[in-house]
């Protein structure tokens, strides 16, 4: 009996974990385009790299574990990878990294905790949510969100007192990070950039659901990879006429586009689609926030970038309002399971209550003016029509 339970915990916890660790490499590849930029390298042709890398181990993969069991691609599930493609590949990347370019990563990357409360928004919108603010699961969701919300934006304009947990002593950027950060041309248009990638993020996690119930998750993934090289590719040509600037070596430049392309848009946008399969656009986009405590710790670690008590502070909000947030959620659809289950026990009992009666008519012909035949129509619909109830 315990087993059984341990063992319906870990599956409950599965679509959780999974995303914890979606978000962690997420944070590492704020650290890696941060060093790729800090080398010189061009955010557009590193958007192209990637979704080259990622349609280059995503296509094998989906031909190999999916090949015989993928459904046909009509031109319905084709544009919904396009959309993916430019929404989650192509554009929405693009968007961020010109965004990092021009403010920072931290910045970034809490400007990604907008995209919970587009994603709520916009699949209320869409009635793929409810919004059910009289319920206790729909406010814990909505408090959880604003209450994440708010973490990132202390953690963007409020640093207060320096905290020294701990002292590496290594940065990686040396002193290029200081000079890219001074150059920066426009820190308003950085942060409109970023919100419009968050927005993207959005659209695309609500394109990407959608998908995922009608087309399994390693040919999505490698669909939208296909469109996003296409999409990325163009627009870098048509932008960068130097093609020096196309060169990888054994560099920090190739370990980027490795790692953003195979882990972050091939195998996490994966498990992400299973994720948003199994538990909906909401509760993928919950864990964005987790991005931001990985990219601080990261950054202190590898960037000798300084904690202050606002990131403290920040970081305890994002992460109580995520735990709301998936309370919320996850009360929700255990409420939904009991209400179907009770109307599928009353059902059953109808159906077993009629056909009984039924019986007892075949055997007690004087009973037969009270209960007619049932037809199998009657069964199939779980409540028997008046010519099953009064025998004309």
């Amino acid at each position: 009996m315990a087993t059984g339970k341990l063992r319906n915990l870990l599956e409950g916890l599965k679509p959780a974990m999974t995303m914890v660790i979606v978000q962690i490499i997420f944070g590492g590849l704020n650290i890696m385009y941060k060093l790729a930029r800090n080398d010189g390298m061009s955010m557009k042709i590193l958007v192209a790299y990637r979704n080259i890398f990622a349609t280059a181990i995503m296509v094998p993969l989906a031909l190999i574990f999916e090949g015989k069991s993928r459904p046909k691609l009509t031109w319905m599930i084709f544009l919904q990878g396009s959309l993916c493609g430019l929404f989650g590949g192509s554009l929405g990347q693009n968007l961020y990294a010109e965004s990092l370019s021009l403010t920072s990563a931290t910045f970034v990357a809490a400007m990604t905790n907008l995209v919970p409360a587009m994603t709520f928004v916009m699949a209320v919108f869409l009635r793929m949510e409810r919004l059910a603010i009289g319920t206790i699961a729909g406010k814990a969701k909505l408090m959880g969100t604003i209450m994440s919300l708010g973490g990132a934006m202390i953690l963007t304009f409020y640093k207060g007192v320096e905290i020294k947990l701990w002292s590496t002593n290594i940065n990686l950027l040396h002193h290029g990070a200081a000079a890219l950060q001074e150059s920066s041309p426009n820190q308003v248009l950085g942060s409109l950039l970023a919100v419009a990638s968050c927005v993207c993020i959005a659209v695309w996690l609500i394109v990407q659901t959608k998908m995922s119930m009608v087309y399994p998750s390693y040919s999505g993934t490698a669909l939208m990879c296909v469109c996003a090289s296409i999409q990325s590719v163009v627009y870098a040509m048509c932008t960068e006429r130097d093609w020096s600037a196309w060169k990888l070596g054994w560099d920090i430049r190739l370990l980027t586009v490795v790692y953003s392309g195979v882990l972050a848009s091939g195998l996490m946008v994966t498990l992400m689609t299973w994720v948003s399969r199994m538990r909906g656009p909401l509760f993928v986009s919950s864990f964005f926030p987790l991005m931001l405590v990985t990219v601080a710790i990261l950054g202190s670690l590898l960037l000798h970038e300084q904690l202050h008590i606002g990131s403290i502070i920040a970081a305890v909000l994002i992460i109580v309002g995520l735990y709301i947030v998936l309370w919320g959620k996850g009360k929700e659809m255990k409420q939904t399971a009991q209400i179907h289950a009770a109307q599928s026990f009353s059902e059953q009992d109808l159906r077993h209550i009629v056909i009984e009666n039924s019986s007892n008519s075949e055997c007690k012909p004087e009973a037969s003016g009270i209960i007619g035949p049932i037809e199998p129509a009657d069964l199939g619909s779980g409540v028997p029509s008046a010519a099953a109830v009064v025998n004309k």
